[in-house]
């Protein structure tokens, strides 16, 4: 069992540091990806204040597809050429966007969603999904929301073998 006490009284980095090092003692002792993939994000959305949802998006047949996640239900599909998470995959890097109204494409799964980070999983050169976390305040993430959720889908990365995940019919 997680404890999370305590969690409150730390600054930002100090949550973040935190998260990772559950989630690393997460990945390291259990083998399931469906159920450190489900971990992962109620470890996210637990302890990153200020979020509407946090979860997967998985590539299947060219597109992307609902995995586990934390919050309101969300689109079942998202074509690549679409939205914040499509943006992530096409330029295969991290989108942090502040305005999610702004923003030409975006999907509107959450009316209540005002800003945006979706982080790329890749490995050897290979998009096998995003990592997407909304929030209902504008300019809610930072470049230090950026750098440690690239870090933990590095972690992931260690520990997940994407190829079964890609293939799992969610």
């Amino acid at each position: 069992m997680i404890k999370l006490a305590g969690i409150e009284k730390m600054n930002d980095k100090q949550k973040y540091n935190f998260l990772l090092m559950q989630l690393e003692g997460q990945l390291s002792s259990e083998k399931d990806t469906l159920a450190n993939l489900s971990n992962t994000s109620a470890l996210i959305y637990a302890i990153i204040n200020k979020l509407n949802w946090a979860g997967f998006y998985f590539m299947k047949d060219g597109e992307l597809v609902l995995g586990m996640f934390q919050g309101l239900p969300a689109c079942n599909r998202v074509k690549v050429e679409k939205g914040v998470c499509g943006a992530a995959v096409r330029e295969m890097k991290t989108q942090l966007v502040s305005n999610v109204h702004e923003f030409p494409g975006h999907i509107a799964c959450d009316s209540a969603s005002n800003s945006e980070l979706v982080v790329p999983i890749i490995r050897d050169g290979v998009v096998y999904g995003v990592l997407d976390l909304d929030s209902p305040e504008l300019n809610r993430f930072t470049e230090l929301e950026k750098e440690y959720m690239e870090k933990l889908v590095e972690k992931l990365n260690k520990y997940i073998d994407w190829k079964e995940v890609t293939m799992i019919q969610l």
